[in-house]
């Protein structure tokens, strides 16, 4: 039996985050902290950030998001199909994580790369990327917010988390990320539009219309 890349992405975060829950000295070293990045080079805090969490709730939140979607995103239904990466699925998935990963933090960066006070921890960035590339492909997949007991297709809800995600941004404060969130969806839909399409064997736009009209 073959494991996932979800699965394998799932449980070295699970561990390297419960081993920093009991040493803080885990989380410095891998917190994404702009200046340590801009001054000493460590440009591994792009990456490693993604393997720890605030708390368990967080944690298991994002674990939870993460497993589900990627478990149907690695599927022969989406990436597995042949017309979408086939054999190649594992591969493409790795990087469209790994890629989410760095680029929901690119902006984060540069705003804060001499910014003593902002750090930045969890995968949320590089989950909103996993999601996103499954609405994109999927758009009727229902998907329910947690206060709102209901499903709604992937379409709207993605339209919505946008831009909420957006607007709490521009706000500022609060203890959650929200441009990472934004940025790693952004990274999840041109991913899915760009190495899809190079393949030239699925029409990205056409099977989102359909979706919606359907």
């Amino acid at each position: 039996m073959e494991i996932s890349v979800t699965l394998i992405i799932t449980i070295i975060t699970v561990a390297v985050s419960l081993w920093g829950f009991s040493n803080p000295k885990v989380i410095d070293n891998l917190i994404f902290f702009g200046p340590a990045i801009s001054r000493n080079r460590q440009y591994y805090r792009f990456l490693t950030h993604g393997l720890i969490h605030a708390d368990l709730m967080h944690l298991a939140f994002n674990m939870i998001a993460l497993y589900t979607f990627g478990a149907f995103l690695e599927s022969p239904a989406l990436f597995g199909n042949p017309a979408v990466f086939g054999a190649d699925a594992r591969l493409y998935f790795a990087g469209l994580y790994i890629g989410g990963l760095i680029i929901a933090s690119v902006p984060d960066y540069f705003k804060h790369r001499d910014d003593y006070a902002f750090r930045s921890l969890g995968a949320s960035g590089a989950i909103s990327s996993v999601i996103f590339a499954g609405i994109l492909l999927y758009p009727a997949l229902p998907i329910r917010f947690i206060f709102l007991p209901i499903d709604i297709p992937g379409w709207i809800f993605g339209g919505l988390y946008l831009l909420i995600s957006a607007y709490l941004d521009r706000q500022g404060g609060g203890r959650i990320n929200h441009g990472a969130h934004l940025w790693g969806a952004v990274f999840g839909i041109v991913f899915i539009i760009v190495f899809v399409s190079l393949k030239g064997e699925f029409n990205v736009f056409e099977n989102f219309i359909r979706h919606i009209r359907g």
